[in-house]
């Protein structure tokens, strides 16, 4: 496979950023441009923290400054979008941008993301999302102490979100439609466990889905499902996230719930390929695996597309999925699955505080995440890659280290 001689990346999240830099890494001498709609290419995760809560600058969040990426040979093009891609096929591509302008490529990688969820009732004026640096500095200007808040939805954005909140002074009630959120990604001991922390904390909870919301003077005046009410200052939605598909679609790509890509990250049209939270992969059996919607695998996208653009021959082996989570002073890792097939075993720090919960399935351990402790999850993630046998009891005794449980591979 001869390389091509110049790529065009659309998107400067981590999974763009990444493409980019290891395309000049892995000795790319060819012409590499960014497309990104935004003034900058910055990181996503500071955003519910150093954004939010302590004002950091959009500088501060940036992969790096513009001069940085001209020293690496690598076109920032920033503050326009692309409206349209030409597929490359047999011939060279490119794209159009909403300026006007046009750009040729003889590849292009598409790293177009995700945008937040708007539910019908989050029209009205005070309502809030959190996906851009934009949007944590308008919620971080309506969150002043003795604010009254609501979070709808209680995911991990929304409950990182009301943590920030209460560190903020404002008043918060969290609205989920689930008696415990998260159950179903973390299983339900940990998950009720991070749950309880809202309303040690403060937080009012509430069971149920918003169906309407109002403004009500400076307020907003919102109704549940149960026909009770809420009047707060601001509303904070954090109803997940909607992959952005449109450009794929008109370069002729193949979409499903995301942009659906091989184990190389290339989509279905020659020339065209697509890394992060807008893709899925399909696996063995033509299986469709969800969006991974996580920071390491979509940095890990980067580099696999940038090997396959250069001609490699086989994709990076990938190791189980991991991702991590801030909340009211603690810190959550989580490798593998938590929930499915097998057993959950609960390692207690105290009675009803779990350290880490662990999944099992026939014998090996498939899943773990931990609570103020990133070397289980280290030592984890090795078990679970290598197939590792396992006992419940190793797992459940609080004295026993994960990583000894690695020494008989050795």
């Amino acid at each position: 496979m001869i390389a091509p001689a110049s790529v065009l990346i659309v998107g400067g999240g981590i999974a763009g950023v990444t493409t980019a830099r290891q395309l000049r890494a892995s000795g790319f001498t060819g012409s590499i441009r960014i497309v990104e709609g935004e003034s900058i290419c910055y990181d996503r995760p500071p955003l519910s923290k150093g954004a939010f809560i302590q004002g950091a600058s959009v500088e501060s969040l940036a992969f790096a400054m513009p001069d940085e990426y001209a020293q690496q040979g690598i076109e920032l093009i920033s503050g326009v979008r692309v409206t349209d891609v030409r597929a490359p096929g047999h011939t060279v591509g490119g794209v159009t941008l909403s300026d006007g302008r046009t750009f040729d490529a003889e590849a292009i990688v598409l790293a177009t993301g995700a945008r937040a969820r708007r539910p019908a009732f989050a029209a009205v004026a005070q309502s809030r999302v959190l996906r851009t640096y934009d949007d944590a500095m308008l919620l971080r200007a309506a969150a002043k102490p003795g604010a009254v808040v609501a979070v709808v939805g209680a995911g991990f954005i929304g409950s990182e979100l009301a943590s920030g909140l209460v560190d903020l002074g404002a008043t918060v009630i969290l609205v989920d439609r689930n008696q415990v959120p998260g159950s179903r990604i973390l299983g339900h001991a940990l998950a009720a466990y991070l749950h309880a922390m809202h309303g040690a904390h403060g937080v009012e909870v509430r069971v149920g889905s918003v169906v309407s919301a109002d403004t009500e003077g400076e307020r907003v005046s919102a109704v549940l499902d149960d026909g009770s009410s809420l009047s707060v200052d601001v509303m904070v939605v954090g109803a997940g996230i909607e992959i952005d598909t449109a450009l794929a679609g008109s370069a002729g790509a193949e979409v499903d719930a995301a942009i659906v890509v091989d184990e190389n990250g290339r989509t279905s049209v020659a020339g065209v390929w697509a890394v992060g939270d807008a893709t899925q992969r399909r696996g063995a059996g033509g299986v469709l695996a969800p969006p991974a919607g996580h920071w390491e695998a979509a940095e890990l996208d980067g580099r696999a597309v940038a090997a396959d653009i250069l001609g490699s021959s086989a994709p990076t082996p990938r190791g189980a999925g991991w991702f991590w989570s801030d909340r009211y002073g603690i810190h959550l890792e989580v490798v593998g699955r938590l929930v499915g097939t097998g057993s959950e075993i609960v390692r207690w720090a105290e009675p009803e505080r779990p350290a880490a919960v662990f999944r099992v399935d026939d014998g090996v351990l498939v899943g773990a995440a931990s609570i103020d402790d990133p070397n289980t999850v280290r030592a984890a993630r090795r078990l679970i890659d290598q197939r590792i046998t396992v006992s419940a009891a190793d797992l459940a005794d609080p004295s026993v280290s994960l990583r000894g449980l690695l020494r008989p591979a050795r």
